[in-house]
């Protein structure tokens, strides 16, 4: 499950369509009060092996994940 999460969070930072889905479950996950919630039909509209990593829990990535949150919502908190 690690590697799909490491893959998502790869995404994440890309410029596409997919990125921008990935982001917003990360973000979602990470503090959806903050960030935003998450349309669960988007899981469709990517790659089958990131879908898998929603049983890991993002807590060892904050880094990366601040990353994102830097990219897709630099309005908010890192929270």
């Amino acid at each position: 499950m690690r590697f799909a999460l490491e893959k998502l969070l790869n995404v994440a930072h890309e410029d596409t369509g997919q990125g921008r889905r990935g982001a917003n479950f990360l973000l979602a996950w990470w503090n959806a009060e903050v960030h935003g919630g998450f349309d669960i039909t988007d899981l469709a509209n990517v790659d089958p092996h990131i879908g898998a990593m929603a049983t890991v829990y993002p807590t060892d990535y904050r880094a990366e994940i601040e990353k994102i949150i830097e990219r897709w919502r630099p309005q908010t908190e890192k929270a």
